[in-house]
């Protein structure tokens, strides 16, 4: 039987892409550095040239979610125009459409962030999360939203918006169109939080 190569194009890259897939398919615990080689078809040692041990590997594909999830919530307010209402319904329909397509890399996600040593996940978390937060600074600057701290009406946004992807993912509207369902959600965040 022929040795295994050592090399591949970019194997950081196809390993993260074939963490992912096996997280989806098969959860965390399912995750191992060695079958990973296997798969991808490298030596057993490639893998430990870009990452030490399996929770290196999980952390990098956390981290690599959080700038993912922030480069698409960066360009959906990009797209949306000028305007809070527009940026926020972008904002949160970005953000259930990636939770709903990428629910086992989300819950990964969210328990890597504050893992003791997993400080770059953390930091790819906020820089995420960022735009959010300059939307509805510049929303209460302009008169558009209710003046104050703006960290806990992101976080209120964020948790209806993680909540109504938890109630999608585990089968719980219905048939509902979730995309009515967000706008709806939306609309009625930011009727209590406009500026009277």
């Amino acid at each position: 039987m022929p040795a295994r190569p050592y090399h591949h194009g970019n194997l950081r890259s196809a390993l993260l892409a074939r963490a992912e897939q096996t997280v989806r398919e098969r959860g965390t615990q399912a995750l191992s550095l060695r079958e990973l080689a296997r798969e991808i078809g490298v030596s057993h040692g490639a893998p430990r040239r870009h990452f030490n041990d399996r929770q290196a590997l999980l952390d990098a594909l956390a981290e690599d979610g959080f700038v993912r999830l922030g480069r698409a919530l960066d360009e959906a307010v990009r797209d949306a125009g000028p305007g809070c209402t527009p940026q926020l319904q972008a904002l949160a329909h970005t953000y259930v459409a990636f939770a709903t397509q990428h629910a086992a890399l989300l819950e990964l996600m969210y328990a890597g962030k504050h893992r003791e040593g997993a400080e770059h996940v953390y930091a790819a978390a906020e820089q995420a999360f960022a735009v959010s937060l300059t939307v509805i600074s510049e929303a209460q600057q302009s008169g558009e939203l209710v003046p104050g701290d703006p960290e806990p009406l992101a976080q209120v946004s964020l948790a209806t918006l993680h909540g109504l992807a938890a109630m999608a993912n585990g089968g719980m509207l219905d048939g509902e169109d979730l995309q009515v369902v967000v706008t709806d959600a939306m609309e009625m965040l930011l009727s209590g939080l406009r500026r009277r």
